[in-house]
């Protein structure tokens, strides 16, 4: 069936959007877990000697496929909405995660420093990843949304790949200087900040196909294409 067009506020009902949501916040909270402060680097003999990235590259560009998929499919209310929801659970993991490191260890148990190792995330960086991602996301999501508007539904390569120059470079921006300038040499928050906004378009060009096929799927299956005619394009609300 071929998903007919319609605006943003006169569609409901739903089929997969809470699991598109699920999935978002899952990334969004791997991504922040397993390497949003690691730098690593691809070492030996070769071109690629010595490149130096953030870990966090191969989680995090996932968590922007998803939110161009759920932009596309379901407009930008309900990707902001699932922005907000991203942030309200990246803020209860730090939370959660500050109180549990700061709980006396047992008796004998010697996993402590382990723990504090992995879990001990530092208020600024904290900061710095929420911020980056409410601002990434939602600027994300209306570049995509406009653009969709513009192109009339057409070139959804032009959107996926244009939104995240624009969104991941703000999140960017905002993520590296304010976790780790001053903490990294000034060089090193330049170039991390500079390859990881690369790397992560990089991303979205090679997933282009899966962003596709997600995509089409899930129009067929909602049965509405979702066009932001008349949307507020407030960052504040939650409503959809």
């Amino acid at each position: 069936m071929t998903p007919a067009p319609a605006d943003a506020r006169s569609v409901s009902g739903f089929r997969f959007y809470d699991f598109a949501m699920a999935a978002f916040v899952a990334i969004l909270l791997l991504s922040n877990v397993l390497g949003a402060g690691k730098v690593a680097t691809i070492g030996g003999e070769g071109p690629l000697g010595g490149f130096v990235f953030g870990a966090g590259i191969l989680f995090f560009p996932i968590s922007y496929v998803l939110g161009d998929v759920l932009t596309e499919v379901y407009g930008f209310a309900r990707a902001r909405r699932c922005v907000w929801a991203g942030f309200a659970a990246v803020l209860f993991m730090a939370l959660m995660s500050a109180v549990v490191v700061a709980l006396p260890p047992a008796p004998g148990w010697e996993g402590q420093r382990a723990y504090e190792a992995v879990f001990g995330q530092v208020p600024r960086i904290v900061f710095a990843s929420v911020a980056a991602f409410w601002v990434g996301e939602l600027v994300n999501a209306y570049v995509m949304a406009k653009m969709k508007l513009l192109t009339e539904g057409r070139m959804l390569w032009a959107r996926t790949i244009g939104s995240t120059i624009v969104g991941e470079g703000a999140d960017s921006l905002i993520f590296y200087p304010a976790a780790f300038l001053g903490v990294w040499p000034t060089s090193q928050v330049l170039t991390v900040m500079a390859t990881n906004w690369a790397l992560k378009v990089g991303w979205e060009v090679v997933l282009t196909p899966v962003t596709y096929a997600v995509v089409n799927r899930l129009k067929r299956a909602e049965g509405v294409d979702v066009f932001d005619r008349g949307t507020d394009f407030s960052p504040f609300r939650l409503k959809a």
